[in-house]
């Protein structure tokens, strides 16, 4: 079983930055893709940017696109996601998760493990 617990989210400016961590339990870290997701109030859990196992692949939601990156660090078991040019609508409880194989995928039903998630407030 693989824990994931998310940190680094808080309240920012419109255009601040803040990066988002998400720490694995386990030895089996760099064998999973990654994915970060994000859910705002009275809307479905959306997402926004995945990593293959050894940073090869990334991928991300349209709206993000050149302001937030997915990397991760194998030795560290850790996963980031950094935002900049925040904007309200980035405004969400985001979540990591990890599935058990190497292919990134976008839907919330392709991953395996989940983290509790971390509050995003965007302020204007």
């Amino acid at each position: 079983q693989v824990q994931l617990v998310e940190s680094g989210g808080g309240l920012v400016q419109a255009g601040g930055s803040l990066r988002l961590s998400c720490a694995a339990s386990g030895r089996t870290f760099s064998t999973y893709a990654m994915g970060w997701f994000r859910q705002a109030p009275g809307k479905d859990r959306e997402f926004v940017a995945a990593i293959s196992r050894f940073g090869g692949s990334t991928y991300y939601t349209d709206s993000v696109k050149g302001r937030f990156t997915i990397s991760r660090d194998n030795a560290k078991n850790t996963v980031y996601l950094q935002m900049n040019s925040l904007k309200p609508e980035d405004t969400a409880v985001y979540y990591c998760a990890g599935r058990r194989t190497n292919i990134v995928e976008d839907t919330t039903t392709a991953y395996d493990y989940w983290g509790q998630g971390t509050q995003v407030t965007v302020s204007s």
